[in-house]
């Protein structure tokens, strides 16, 4: 390995010597080494809870390690707070978004470095155009004069980066910086990431997409339990060796084998001519059986999302109908579909799919007080404390059922919402980005939930902006483009190719 402390540059880039963070009971990180050069792009790998994100903190003046040291561009480093690391030229972005909802987008990239006129006032159009130059880079199609609220995930992901890009950083560190992002914004993220390469920044890059990390990064450092366990020269190691460095043992399969459906299966779930009022959507026509599984693919910002939440009756603003079976499903509020037999499982698992302060197992009885209420409607302590037993049994979530739901991993937090729903024995389960955020072997474990769940005659919906969890789960793929549905194709026939010319003809 290149030692950049020895660089012919003089001792340039980011050096990291034996970081240590002890937290009571824990060690979160065991003397990782690592080096950063100019104009490199270093990928983290690991688990949740490798101590990706902790030894990424400690670098950013996130958090203080135990013991560490460094140097930045041949100087020490040890930066107290982020404040004095942007202001070192270092800056993370994190997956869990920072934005202010209520300011704009042009504001919000602007935060720290608004430009002011001559009198000492905002130059607003000033504003706008410097954050619109590092938006357009990304590829971004709003407004900067849209609160940054009304923007989807991927929309705000976006923002977070082009506000790091005006901080004119020399490193920056991109945590998932693609979870929400779909092939065309990923590309134009990449293609930005190499210009700037170019102009010698320098990039740790945190990532569960292993195909991502192959194609884009100049090193690859793997994590494991706090320790760093190997390290390897360009992108291009076989990803097979990387899962067993990540998780410690063999993953065969990511994707679980994949049960046909009987030919004359029922036909369980039935849209017909689904229209949003709102415009986002259009003439969504079509079925799910059971024991089958339909990928939905599509671009960011295509209606996947929007539609699956009409079809789940949490946006009511819509035409047309949709049945389980033979019962029609009124589209006045969630519960109604959920008495009719559909439930969802949200994109954004901590705004939308739990109260993140309430213990698990409060979260996983909250759609199940039917089942854990004594006479008069008293909640039973012991009735929760079962259930969540059986849910934590059932899809292997790990943990205290006691603890808050932010003191779990991704992959757990994601088991708990899918888990929760599975109480109620639903007909129809839509997962929108199932595994966004969430390491190699949980996604293994969602995967095999998924499949089990088609086995069971269930049918299943996912939407995913991850093209090959969509060709490697689903019996058929949608393909949604500008609110409409542009073709439905057989697993036989579900290329990339195929789906993407789909996803990008219109």
């Amino acid at each position: 390995m290149n030692d950049a402390a020895t660089d012919d540059t003089g001792a340039l880039g980011l050096v990291v010597r034996g970081a240590r963070k002890i937290y009571p009971g824990t060690v979160a990180l065991d003397g990782v080494d690592l080096e950063v050069r100019p104009g490199e792009l270093v990928a983290l790998l690991g688990e949740n809870g490798a101590g990706k994100s902790t030894l990424s903190s400690i670098i950013a003046g996130v958090t203080q390690a135990t013991d560490v040291e460094m140097t930045w561009n041949g100087e020490p480093y040890a930066p107290s707070s982020p404040r004095e690391a942007i202001a070192a030229g270092i800056g993370l972005i994190h997956q869990e978004m920072r934005l202010l909802p209520d300011l704009s987008v042009a504001e919000n990239v602007a935060v720290g470095r608004w430009p002011l006129g001559g009198e000492g006032f905002l130059d607003s159009r000033r504003m706008r155009k410097q954050a619109m130059e590092q938006l357009d880079r990304l590829g971004f199609t709003g407004r900067p004069d849209q609160l940054v609220s009304e923007l989807s995930v991927a929309g705000q992901q976006q923002v977070e980066i082009a506000k790091a890009l005006m901080l004119d950083a020399n490193l920056l560190i991109l945590d998932e910086p693609t979870a929400a992002l779909g092939a065309g914004e990923t590309d134009a993220l990449f293609e930005t990431v190499q210009q700037l390469k170019k102009e010698g920044m320098s990039f740790i890059y945190v990532s569960h997409r292993l195909a991502e990390i192959r194609r884009i990064a100049d090193r690859i450092v793997v994590l494991r339990d706090g320790a760093k366990v190997s390290e390897h020269e360009r992108g291009d190691i076989d990803p097979e060796q990387l899962v067993r460095e990540m998780v410690g043992r063999s993953v065969d399969r990511l994707f679980p084998d994949i049960t046909l459906p009987a030919a004359d299966a029922e036909v369980v779930l039935t849209v017909e001519r689904l229209t949003s009022r709102r415009a986002d959507f259009e003439d969504i026509s079509f079925d799910v059986r059971a024991g089958e599984i339909l990928g939905v693919a599509g671009i960011v910002g295509a209606g996947r999302t929007e539609i699956m939440r009409a079809v789940a009756a949490a946006d009511p603003h819509v035409d047309g109908t949709v049945r389980v079976g033979s019962t029609t499903v009124r589209h006045r509020h969630p519960s109604d579909a959920v008495e009719a037999g559909i439930v969802l499982v949200p994109e954004d698992r901590k705004h939308q799919g739990l109260v993140l302060d309430h213990s698990i197992e409060d979260n996983i009885a909250l759609p199940n007080l039917h089942e854990v209420a004594r006479a008069g409607g008293w909640i039973g302590s012991h009735a929760v404390h079962e259930l969540a037993r059986a849910v934590s049994a059932r899809l292997g979530v790990k943990g205290r059922m006691q603890d808050p739901a932010t003191s779990m991993s991704g992959g757990n937090q994601q088991k708990a919402v899918i888990g929760k729903w599975l109480q109620r024995a639903p007909r129809v389960i839509i997962l929108d980005e199932p595994t966004r955020g969430i390491d190699v072997g949980a996604r293994a474990s969602i995967y095999e939930v998924i499949a089990e769940l088609a086995r069971a005659g269930a049918a299943v919906v996912v939407v995913s902006s991850d093209l090959e969890e969509v060709l490697g789960l689903a019996h058929r793929v949608m393909v949604v483009a500008e609110g409409r549905v542009r073709g439905i194709l057989p697993r036989e026939e579900a290329t990339a190719e195929k789906v993407m010319g789909l996803a990008a003809a219109a």
